[in-house]
């Protein structure tokens, strides 16, 4: 057992303190979208919000407990409870919330009994070793995405090894049904093209669990052999053409793109990816410029490339300018400096790239751990400043439970990072002012380093090499009704996609209370449920801000809080702005760690997650809207094809770049 609680016990609220939150109406952001899209994603066994904030609240003691128990740190049993009750109505009011991820799964057997990598978003594993392991990157990057996590990925084993042509055994391989048993599987078939194992006669997959087999520990269900075998197959058949030749940069990220779409086929939520290349790479650059390879697994990655200050851009902005990719992420800048406005300091001198969100920089096979706080809920700053404290206990708390992988324990003990975000950053600045706003982020800055020193010394680990970034957030932000991350809001009147199981009993709910439904035009066994939603502030939307306004925000945001990354995915009117994106990159290049950009106009995808709607549309759906009716049901088996944020983890339909 990992967090032994057979031994150190379960921590517990008491009984009273938690009954007071029992009738406790629930401050929904968007209402009937916000309480529908946690049914849908986050409550376990048919949990209210008040058990969803218990549980997680429990885990997070819990793992504090043992780990004090086991390292011979202090308990003080009355400070504690004083810590957990405040962090319970904070999490309660939407004041902070963990990652979905944790929302999920914190305090649940799982983590107890198989360990932390599902508490933590995401990762990035590095090819540059794979000359003494190809299949080792390759391996990693399965068994992390069948626990659901994005991971980063670099190119920087491309010519470093030519295939050979493997030998082929008389005997077939056992696939075991578990991650261990598929990771085992495509081990052996890398390990043979590169000389270190044989092919077998055939893959043998009869003990793996067949569709629809419930599967307790993670939450999900079984998708069968099929995703497997067809990932075998695939990835054999692209090795085998390159048989006698070096590995180039098309082949690793074919070869973790065809991971990513059998995870996903094997139905685990998001295997995001994102993949890290030359920007003198030609053949990197031309990765999302085939259609019938994005269409088939091309769409799994976005792409973006290793900039550096004083490059040229026009080559690649160029590229960027068609549909967003690739994007841009200035490695130096990322080892070299925490905060942007602080002095050099190297402390992430090992960091290999990031996840897919950007907004970690990471070491070879690290995951993040973040943790997310809502600074426009938020009277004054000394309210916040005792939010984002008990924000950064529940993310150290995660570092303290092992995930299982040596080599990914040894990096994530080490650097004990922290993401400790930030979203409705636009709503912060609206509600307290801009040059408030960044006061507030430079002394919460401070609060939090601080908290830091003291919680290690108490806990007896490491400082947190970096313990800040601002996150896109996402359906995370839907429940506190918060604008994600450093971006605008949509428009004042949208519609906001949500995607539900077919046979979920939520889509019986919403049809009746007058939602639209229709099917999923991507998706199969997948309806899709339209809310109505009107954003309360009268300030500018999306379309209403300069793409230099939106960059500069990014910017402002990693010079005062951010001491990871900040994810920014800035829009830009290809009409207007096109012929900015080279002088918006020399101009901050010093300024930040990395971009995205994303034309607003022909994303190619029908029923996207948000769609502007005029007044008079929104009055008229909502005109047909009665409140949702009776107990609202739970089972967690789909969740969104969309990532955290505006990005879109789907082919376009014209066979052009994924959209971010």
């Amino acid at each position: 057992m990992i967090v032994d609680v057979t031994r150190h016990g379960r921590y517990r609220l008491t009984p009273d303190f938690v009954a007071a939150y029992r009738q406790r109406p629930v401050p929904w952001g968007f209402g009937a979208l916000s309480e529908v899209t946690y049914l849908r994603t986050y409550s376990r066994d048919g949990e209210s919000w008040w058990q969803t904030c218990q549980r997680v609240v429990e885990g997070m003691f819990t793992v504090l407990r043992a780990h004090c128990a086991e390292h011979g740190a202090p308990w003080d049993a009355s400070r504690a409870r004083a810590m957990a009750e405040e962090a319970y109505a904070r999490l309660f009011e939407f004041k902070w919330t963990p990652p979905g991820r944790g929302l999920w799964i914190m305090g649940t057997d799982f983590i107890y009994e198989r360990g932390g990598a599902a508490l933590n978003n995401c990762g990035f594993v590095s090819t540059a070793d794979l000359a003494a392991d190809y299949a080792a990157p390759f391996v990693w990057m399965l068994q992390i995405t069948m626990l659901g996590i994005g991971v980063g990925f670099d190119t920087a084993g491309r010519d470093r090894l030519t295939l050979s042509r493997p030998a082929v055994a008389t005997e077939p391989h056992v696939v075991e049904d578990s991650r261990e048993g598929w990771a085992a599987a495509l081990a052996r078939l890398l390990g043979a093209y590169s000389g270190r194992a044989t092919l077998p006669s055939r893959w043998d997959t009869s003990r793996v669990r067949p569709a629809g087999s419930p599967l307790r520990g993670i939450g999900s269900y079984a998708s069968g052999p099929e995703p497997l075998e067809d990932m075998l197959a695939a990835i054999g058949t692209l090795n085998e053409r390159y048989v006698g030749r070096r590995v180039d940069s098309r082949l690793i990220v074919d070869t973790m793109n065809l991971i990513g779409r059998g995870v996903v086929a094997g139905g685990v939520r998001r295997s995001a990816q994102i993949a890290f290349g030359d920007a003198l790479d030609r053949d990197f650059l031309a990765l999302k410029s085939d259609p019938e390879r994005v269409r088939s697994h091309g769409w799994v990655s976005n792409n973006s490339v290793y900039a550096t200050q004083g490059m040229d851009y026009h080559d690649v902005a160029a590229h960027t300018a068609v549909n967003g990719e690739p994007g841009f992420f200035w490695l130096d800048n990322a080892r070299a400096y925490g905060r942007m406005g602080d002095p050099p300091d190297w402390a992430d001198a090992g960091a290999m790239g990031s996840n897919p969100c950007v907004e970690q920089t990471l070491w070879d096979r690290e995951l993040c751990t973040l943790v997310e706080t809502f600074p426009a809920r938020h009277a004054d700053y000394r309210d916040f400043e005792r939010t984002v404290r008990l924000a950064f206990l529940y993310g150290k708390a995660v570092t303290l439970v092992p995930t299982g992988v040596e080599r990914t324990d040894a990096v994530m003990q080490r650097n004990r990072r922290i993401g400790c975000s930030m979203t409705g950053v636009v709503q912060a600045i609206n509600r307290h002012g801009y040059r408030r706003f960044l006061g507030w982020c430079d002394s919460a800055y401070r609060a939090v380093r601080r908290t830091d020193d003291e919680l290690s010394a108490w806990l007896r680990v490491n400082r947190s090499i970096k313990t800040t970034s601002i996150k896109p957030s996402g359906t995370v932000s839907l429940l506190a009704g918060a604008t994600p991350g450093v971006h605008w809001d949509h428009a004042p009147y949208y519609i906001r996609r949500v995607r539900v199981r077919d046979d979920h009993p939520l889509i019986e709910q919403c049809r009746r209370a007058g939602y639209a439904i229709e099917t999923d035009a991507y998706a199969t066994r997948t309806q899709v449920v339209a809310f109505p939603v009107q954003v309360a502030d009268t300030a500018r939307r999306k379309r209403d801000v300069p793409l230099w306004e939106k960059v500069d925000l990014a910017a402002q945001m990693q010079r005062y809080w951010s001491d990871n990354q900040v994810s920014c995915t800035a829009e830009f009117d290809p009409a207007r702005e096109t012929d900015a994106l080279v002088r918006v990159l020399e101009a901050y290049e010093d300024r930040l760690k990395a971009v995205v950009f994303l034309p607003e106009s022909g994303h190619g995808y029908e029923q996207p997650p948000y769609e502007a709607i005029d007044e008079r549309t929104y009055r008229e759906m909502s005109a047909r809207l009665r409140p949702l009716a009776g107990p609202l049901p739970h089972d967690r088996t789909m969740e969104e094809w969309f990532c955290e944020g505006d990005y879109c983890e789907r082919p376009r339909p014209d066979g052009g770049g994924q959209g971010r």
